[in-house]
């Protein structure tokens, strides 16, 4: 296993997506007061092949984004440009810009291989079978030969795409001077302590130095809006998850800074408690992946300035009513509209600026917020996109007030959660 990473993340990443690629600096403040009160924090721009097919952009747009926020505000500390969710098929484009790499390696889960590779991972992981005690754990991880042999028929695959991923970044650039992370947590159910230890076995053996490991949890990230589940549940699992994370950074040689990451982590307010108080008694680090919380922030923005601004906002829901249909197909599986309680057409023209943004600031003390409004506005990214300069036109008109809700959104309703 390598040792050696030049790109070496610090104990706290925050993924702060940026759909049109103009919140830099407003995203950037927040992580500048999160680290004025001695949070070692840092922000990572990410931005998926997906998002940049909708809206036009390249991985190129956010290295510069991301350089110009670091320029005009000074900052001093590490930051990141993460090509999200990338695939054996799309990441050549990324390399170039790129020093954060989350390889998605979802449809090799499950894919067959065969079996004497199956047998040849559990004899060489033999070792592993029995009991661990974990440190902080109540009860005792069991690896049972079953269980190698099950993990090694479900993820084997995985992990291997996810080595010809990694190789083909350091091939491409000539060096391994960045940061990777590994996505398993597109399955159906979670993965168990056990599992879990067992997979990082597998991408131990690819030789990948892993700085981040986005496993699956209980519960539904559905977009924009809060946890869906049992938040003691989720503490627990992660907890345990991040016990077998330090356990196996000195069981397989992985980079001692090796850290959970928790997708669709924005608007989660339910479970950072728990990440907190995990991540503070480990003495351990996590990075949130976020990526349309401020989208949803610029509408709000939009909205808050009145006039023109409002006019917009309206105007990009209007049009993406009747589109409902395509513009959630992509994000089916983590989605939960109620369309029943979607405001209709008249409803939305009607409104003032006050009950536009209490509909989709996420704020559950305000009797107007509607999670189902604000993940339509979510998903309706591609209407803004389509707008070209009208819609960025209008942001940087509006860059004051934009930016408040940007930075706020960021600060107060994430990073500080994050922090106590």
């Amino acid at each position: 296993m390598k040792t050696t990473i030049m790109k070496k993340l610090p104990t706290l990443t925050f993924g702060v997506g940026d759909r049109f690629g103009l919140e830099g600096e407003a995203q950037l403040k927040a992580v500048m007061a999160i680290r004025e009160r001695g949070v070692d924090a840092a922000p990572v721009w990410n931005k998926s092949f997906r998002e940049h097919s909708l809206v036009g952009t390249r991985p190129e747009d956010v290295r510069a984004e991301a350089d110009a926020a670091v320029s005009a505000l000074g900052w001093k500390g590490p930051y990141f440009v993460d090509a999200d969710h990338i695939r054996l098929a799309n990441v050549d484009a990324f390399t170039a810009a790129s020093d954060f790499f989350t390889i998605d390696v979802a449809d090799a889960i499950g894919r067959e291989v065969p079996a004497a590779d199956c047998e040849a991972f559990a004899a060489r992981h033999a070792d592993l079978v029995g009991e661990h005690r974990l440190e902080g754990l109540d009860q005792p991880v069991v690896v049972t030969a079953d269980l190698l042999a099950s993990v090694a028929a479900k993820y084997l695959a995985a992990a291997r795409e996810a080595g010809r991923v990694y190789r083909r970044i350091v091939e491409l650039r000539g060096r391994d001077d960045f940061a990777t992370e590994v996505s398993m947590d597109e399955t159906s159910e979670p993965q168990r302590p056990a599992e879990l230890l067992a997979i990082l076995a597998a991408l131990a053996d690819e030789e990948i130095p892993l700085q981040t490991i986005a496993p699956k949890f209980s519960g539904e990230f559905h977009k924009g809006v809060d946890y869906l589940g049992d938040p003691a549940l989720f503490g627990a699992e992660f907890d345990a998850d991040v016990a077998v994370v330090a356990f196996a950074v000195k069981a397989f040689g992985l980079p001692s800074n090796l850290k959970l990451s928790v997708h669709s982590g924005s608007d989660k307010f339910a479970i950072y408690p728990y990440i907190a108080k995990s991540i503070r008694r480990r003495k351990a680090g996590v990075h949130i992946k976020t990526a349309g919380t401020t989208w949803l922030e610029e509408v709000a923005g939009l909205a808050a300035s009145g006039g023109d601004g409002l006019a917009l906002a309206k105007r990009i829901c209007l049009e993406a009513l009747p589109r409902i249909d395509e513009l959630a197909a992509p994000y089916a599986a983590v989605l939960s509209i109620d369309r029943s309680r979607l405001p209709s057409a008249d409803e939305i023209a009607s409104w003032d600026a006050d009950t536009f943004v209490g509909r989709l600031v996420h704020d559950d003390s305000c009797p107007l917020y509607s999670p189902d409004f604000r993940q339509f506005v979510h998903i309706s990214y591609s209407v803004a996109a389509g707008m070209g300069a009208t819609f960025t036109d209008a942001v940087k008109a509006n860059k004051a007030v934009v930016g408040e809700f940007v930075t706020r959104n960021l600060l107060e309703r994430h990073l500080n959660l994050l922090a106590e």
